[in-house]
C-alpha cells in the first residue's frame, strides 16, 4: 500500500499541474483574505445599511478572513480529484495502474489517500497566503488576529474539508469516466447549479431550514464556522463536517466499488 501511495504522489507532483494549481490557490487565498478583511472590518453604521455590523464575533470574523479563499480552493480540489482518475481513463493508463497494483481496491484506495494528502498540501498553501495577508490587515485595523482557539480549529478543519472535496472529485471521476463531462458537471454544480438551488430554497421556508444546510457548499461553510448570515439556518461545525464526509464517502466509496468490478479497455 505504501508503494502504491508513493506512486500516486509521484504521478501528481511530477507534472506541471500541481504548481500551477498551487499558484492559483495561493492567489485566491490572499485575495479573498484581503477582500473579506475589508468587508468585515469596515466601520459599522448604527442606522444599518451597507455598513451594518456582520453577524459574528471576533473569532468568526478572523475565520472568515482566513478561509474566504476556500470557496475557490475546494472547487480546485474537486477538479484535481476528477483529473487524478479521469486522466487515467482518458489516456488509457488505468490498465497500467491496475497491472502495477493488481488488487484494484488497493490501487484506488491509494489514489484516495494521496488525494487527501494533496488536499492538505494545497490547504497549507492557501492558509499560509491567507493568514499572512489577513493577520496583517486585522492587526492594522485594531482586530485580534487569533482571538480564540476556535480559529486554529477551523484552520485545521479547512485542511480536512479540502481533502474531502478531492475525494468527491475522485468519486465523480470514476462514476463519469469521460473527464470533460465529469469536470463540467462537478464545477457546474458547485458554481452554477447549487447556487441556483440555494437561491430557490430561500423562498421556501421548510426547504431553507431543512434542505439548504445539507447542500455541499453550505455544509462546507458551516464546518468552518465563520460569519453567519442572519436569515439562514446553519449546522453546527461538527454536524456539517459529518455531512460533507458523507458526500465524500458515498461518492468515493461507490466509485471505488464500481471501478474495482468494471472491465477496463
Amino acid at each position: 500500500m505504501i508503494r502504491a501511495i508513493r506512486s500516486e504522489f509521484l504521478k501528481f507532483f511530477s507534472t506541471r499541474l500541481w504548481w500551477g494549481m498551487a499558484i492559483g490557490i495561493a492567489t485566491a487565498g490572499a485575495g479573498f483574505a484581503a477582500l473579506m478583511a475589508w468587508v468585515l472590518t469596515r466601520p459599522t453604521d448604527p442606522a444599518g445599511g451597507p455598513n451594518q455590523a456582520p453577524v459574528g464575533d471576533a473569532s468568526q470574523i478572523a475565520i472568515s478572513v482566513y478561509t474566504g479563499g476556500l470557496a475557490v480552493g475546494y472547487v480546485l480540489l474537486l477538479t484535481i480529484g476528477v483529473m487524478h482518475i479521469g486522466a487515467e481513463y482518458r489516456h488509457k493508463t488505468i490498465s497500467a495502474t491496475f497491472l502495477a497494483t493488481p488488487r484494484r481496491v488497493r490501487a484506488l484506495v491509494a489514489k484516495a489517500v494521496s488525494l487527501v494528502g494533496v488536499g492538505i498540501v494545497y490547504g497549507l498553501i492557501s492558509l499560509a497566503a491567507a493568514v499572512l495577508v489577513g493577520a496583517i490587515w486585522l492587526q492594522r485595523t485594531g482586530h485580534d488576529a487569533f482571538p480564540s482557539s476556535s480559529v486554529l480549529r477551523s484552520l485545521a478543519l479547512s485542511l480536512v474539508v479540502l481533502g474531502l472535496w478531492a475525494l468527491i472529485g475522485l468519486g465523480l471521476g470514476i462514476l463519469i469516466p469521460n473527464q470533460v463531462t465529469a469536470l463540467l458537471l462537478g464545477v457546474g454544480f458547485a458554481f452554477v447549479i447549487e447556487p441556483i438551488i440555494s437561491l430557490a430554497l430561500t423562498f421556501w421556508s421548510w426547504g431553507k431550514d431543512h434542505i439548504l444546510p445539507y447542500l455541499p457548499s453550505a455544509a462546507t461553510t458551516a464546518a468552518l464556522d465563520g460569519v453567519r448570515r442572519p436569515d439562514t439556518v446553519q449546522l453546527e461545525w461538527w454536524a456539517a463536517l459529518l455531512v460533507l464526509a458523507a458526500y465524500a464517502a458515498v461518492l468515493a466509496g461507490f466509485g471505488i466499488w464500481r471501478a474495482a468490478r468494471q472491465d477496463v479497455s
